[in-house]
């Protein structure tokens, strides 16, 4: 027995060791977008700092900070139009920096300010981006887009002559049409009429529950991310100062809402950054 325990014991070590890196590969699979360690450094200013998060698929995370925070700055380095100083991107395991263009493919973007090119139709828009994302059988995609975000009416009109709220929709159909992994969504409710807003917010619940897409979305309406997002992360200085599910982080931290805690850390940074860690 006693030449026998040595063996046994590393059987179990190995075992442990194996279900260790199931488990990792499992969390790596699980995930659409893993940020590690990321900085953005203009000369003596840091816009990012350290950053490290991730976003799983069929989650919602938001990215929330004031002005200034670095958010899109962070959202600007996951599309590929600004590079980290230091750190490291992935999405769906393919490391941005190496492999630029398979993990963009799997990337999409759309945001209240960036809208479609007005003097094309609402079909026009869709097939032109379509064709840049090499959208397999576009036709038909842009046929059943126009169902599902209830475009049919407005296939043939300029977008300039869309009223906010529809041309949101036609941004969204435009930032799926490529079937993303990861959805980049900037803000794309600001300026809508709450009406037009939930039903928006809806769409965008059931982009993330239908498919395999994981989305990392920033607003300054706290209700809003209240009710659409599954956890949030608050960026303030360049620096994530906590993160974790909305409905309970307010509580959690002795405030009785999200705009509270929001208020709370935009005008007291590096308290908050010593209290949380």
């Amino acid at each position: 027995m006693g030449k026998r325990a040595p063996l046994l014991h590393a059987r179990r070590m190995s075992n442990s060791s194996a279900s260790s890196d199931l488990a990792a590969s499992a969390e790596r699979a699980a995930c659409v977008l893993e940020v590690k360690g990321v900085g953005k450094r203009y000369g003596n200013t840091s816009a990012v700092d350290d950053i490290s998060f991730n976003v799983k698929r069929h989650e919602i995370v938001g990215l929330l900070g004031p002005n200034g925070a670095g958010k899109t700055t962070t959202i600007n380095m996951i599309l590929g139009v600004l590079a980290p100083t230091t750190g490291s991107i992935h999405i769906e395991g393919i490391d941005l920096a190496r492999r630029r263009g398979q993990a963009l493919a799997r990337t999409n973007f759309g945001a209240v300010y960036a809208p479609l090119p007005g003097n094309l139709t609402v079909y026009q828009n869709l097939r032109c981006f379509g064709l840049i994302y090499s959208v397999a059988q576009l036709a038909a995609r842009i046929e059943a887009l126009l169902d599902q975000f209830d475009l049919r009416h407005f296939r043939d009109t300029k977008c300039g002559l869309l009223s906010s709220g529809e041309q949101t929709r036609v941004s969204l159909a435009k930032a799926v049409l490529n079937q993303p992994r990861l959805l980049l969504l900037d803000e794309p409710t600001a300026s809508l009429d709450p009406a037009t807003a939930q039903d928006i917010r809806g769409l965008i619940r059931r982009l993330a529950g239908d498919g395999e897409t994981g989305i990392l979305w920033t607003s300054h309406n706290m209700y809003e991310v209240e009710e659409v997002c599954d956890r949030v992360l608050f960026l303030s200085h360049g620096r994530i100062l906590l993160e974790g599910d909305p409905k309970t982080l307010p509580a959690e931290h002795g405030v009785d809402s999200l705009e509270a805690l929001f208020i709370r850390l935009a005008r007291e940074p590096l308290a908050a950054t010593e209290t949380v860690r």
